[in-house]
């Protein structure tokens, strides 16, 4: 049998302390952006627009809200190619940075009464530097854990840059609930709501803290060490693989099940204008409690890839999420809550992670080092850009007062996991490839028995050294 090392990068490999890096940097990254969400539905419209319209202070709310997804694709452009070619760790530090302080701003903003139109402007700013620096940190953080990780358990550590974005959207919950709930409403709207903010300055110092003390992962300093870290990484990245950034496009549509759960499903269950009538207060728990399910499910289903391979999980995940969508939506229309919530919980928390903890090893697993960040960040960014657009269509298929919307939404769902799965089936297999060899169509597989031997050896070390 060949000799792995030739196949493996040479170096310090620091496995646990690259995963507890993209924990807290997503957990930082995914906090400060849907603490953003949460207030832009809550308490923006009051403080950032004229009072004069309430209607039109909402939708414009809303819309700075969605601003953060258009400066994705950009960001994911110049992050994806300062990863390619001044390190992941530096782009790591790059991206929570400008996420932390940009939202610390927000928490510092003047408000219309103070300042008029400027305080919109510089919300709308600051939202776009959310937006640009979100764009890079789950690619940049999968890559990192990734490249530091062993041959057989990458699936199992990449996992945690997912499980970090679970627990970054829990913690914003948690701060932001309490306070809106038992805070006197006069308060919470004056100065309150600033205190989500406002905490992210003791995240950013405890992400800094962690992600100093990583070093660069042995695959990319290798590629620095032989002169072949690209000058164009993005150029490089379509020449080589853009029929799997296709792919990765495709794939990464699978957002449409928590906006289906979270955004759509939320508009249809609770808004007057569809007449199905569910409490706000109950509605808010389904994000929370389906963050918690995948909190816990994420690295088993981590562990699980390194098993048995990265496509099952998400063809899966991503065929039985797109069925439930229907018995999800079926079950709000006939205004059955407890039956709604815990098909939402079965579908968003367990069977959508299937693809949710799966994708951040096999997204990278399938582009070169010397492009990988640059590939992963451009394809993933467009395809969830593409569906933050989704709940506009549809509610414009299946406006309030049509019939069978459970159906006509459903169907769009499940139509758009289908092509996930297909995009996921044409792509090759990659957990048993080492790591030098990621990105070429050509690399051989370990044999599935050496596979399982080096596996075990590693897992047996793994344990050793906690003991």
């Amino acid at each position: 049998m060949a000799n792995p090392n030739e196949h493996e990068p040479q170096g310090t490999h620091q496995s646990k302390k690259a995963a507890a890096s993209g924990w807290i940097g997503s957990a930082l990254e995914y906090y400060d952006f849907f603490i953003y969400a949460t207030a832009a539905s809550l308490i923006f419209p009051q403080i950032f627009f004229p009072a004069g319209n309430p209607k039109l202070a909402i939708i414009a709310s809303l819309a700075t809200y969605g601003v953060g997804y258009v400066a994705r694709p950009i960001g994911a452009f110049v992050l994806g190619h300062m990863g390619d070619t001044h390190g992941r760790k530096q782009v790591l530090l790059i991206c929570m940075f400008l996420m932390g302080f940009s939202t610390v701003a927000v928490g510092l903003l003047p408000t219309y009464s103070q300042v008029g139109l400027l305080a919109p402007v510089l919300l709308v700013i600051l939202r776009l530097v959310q937006g640009f620096a979100v764009a890079g940190e789950i690619s940049g953080a999968s890559s990192m854990i990734l490249e530091h990780a062993p041959f057989g358990r990458r699936g199992f550590f990449a996992s945690f840059t997912l499980q970090g974005v679970q627990a970054g959207q829990i913690l914003a919950a948690a701060v932001f609930l309490p306070l809106a709930h038992y805070m006197p409403e006069d308060a919470f709207n004056s100065w309150g709501w600033r205190i989500p903010f406002l905490l992210s300055f003791l995240v950013i110092v405890a992400g800094y803290i962690i992600r100093r003390e990583v070093a660069e992962t042995p695959a990319f300093t290798e590629e620095g060490k032989q002169g072949e870290v690209p000058k164009s990484p993005i150029v490089m990245a379509f020449q080589d693989s853009w029929q799997d950034m296709l792919r990765v496009i495709c794939m990464a549509l699978m957002n449409v099940i928590p906006v289906v759960a979270t955004v759509f499903g939320a508009a249809y269950a609770v808004q007057s204008a569809y007449g199905i009538g569910f409490a706000k207060d109950v509605y808010l728990w389904i994000p929370v409690l389906g963050n918690i399910l995948a909190v816990i499910v994420i690295p088993f289903v981590g562990n699980l890839s390194d098993k048995i391979g990265r496509k099952p999980p998400i063809i899966v995940g991503a065929l039985l999420s797109g069925l439930l969508s229907f018995a999800y939506l079926y079950a709000i229309s006939i205004r059955n809550v407890p039956l709604a919530i815990v098909i939402s919980l079965l579908m968003w928390g367990v069977v959508y992670q299937g693809y949710n903890a799966t994708f951040p090893s096999f997204y990278p697993e399938l582009f070169r080092t010397r492009s990988r960040v640059s590939a992963m960040a451009i394809s993933q960014n467009l395809g969830t850009t593409v569906t933050a657009m989704l709940p506009a269509l549809f509610a414009a298929v299946a406006p309030p007062g049509s019939d069978n919307i459970w159906f006509t939404v459903g169907a769009i769902t499940f139509g758009v996991t289908v092509l996930a799965a297909i995009a996921c089936a044409s792509a090759r297999e990659t957990y048993r490839i080492h790591m030098n060899d990621l990105g070429n169509a050509d690399a051989v597989p370990v044999p599935k028995p050496d596979y399982e031997r080096m596996r075990a050896q590693t897992v047996a070390q793994g344990q050793l050294a906690k003991a």
